[in-house]
């Protein structure tokens, strides 16, 4: 995130009002949302459901992660991600671009991007997606 989306005073309780409404919303029970932690610590957060574009043909969306810097390439971006998006799952995400570090960690998970892009309260982002061949990628392939 630019330094100017941080450095806005409303930042904090803007996130604060998302996080106290997303944990507390019982609406659908289809969000997940996970927590990594290290020596009682959280280091990372993960939350994911259902799809939000309107020309979603996934099953699922990773709205939100975030792992401390000082954590990344610890296993917690992949354990978060699997924790609310089952990894045979097709699914889609928003990245900040450019950002190349989270990219390519996306782009380890399975995901690419499609072509489609957006610029929200001045930051730009491409959209990842990943489906899998021989499956709609609205449906889940089967590990049976």
């Amino acid at each position: 995130m630019p330094d100017r989306v941080l450095d806005d005073p409303d930042f904090i309780p803007a996130r604060e009002r998302f996080w106290t409404t997303a944990l507390a919303d019982e609406r659908d029970g289809q969000t997940r949302i996970a927590v990594a932690e290290r020596d009682g610590s959280v280091i990372g957060i993960a939350m994911a459901g259902p799809p939000q574009d309107q020309d979603a043909s996934w099953s699922a969306q990773l709205y939100v992660m975030y792992v401390l810097a000082a954590h990344l390439g610890s296993g917690a971006g992949p354990a978060l991600l699997n924790a609310v998006v089952d990894p045979h799952q097709s699914a889609a995400l928003w990245v900040a671009d450019p950002n190349p570090r989270a990219q390519a960690f996306y782009r380890k998970q399975g995901f690419i991007p499609d072509g489609s892009s957006k610029t929200e309260r001045g930051v730009a982002e491409i959209r990842m997606i990943r489906t899998f061949p021989g499956t709609s990628s609205s449906q889940d392939r089967s590990t049976d």
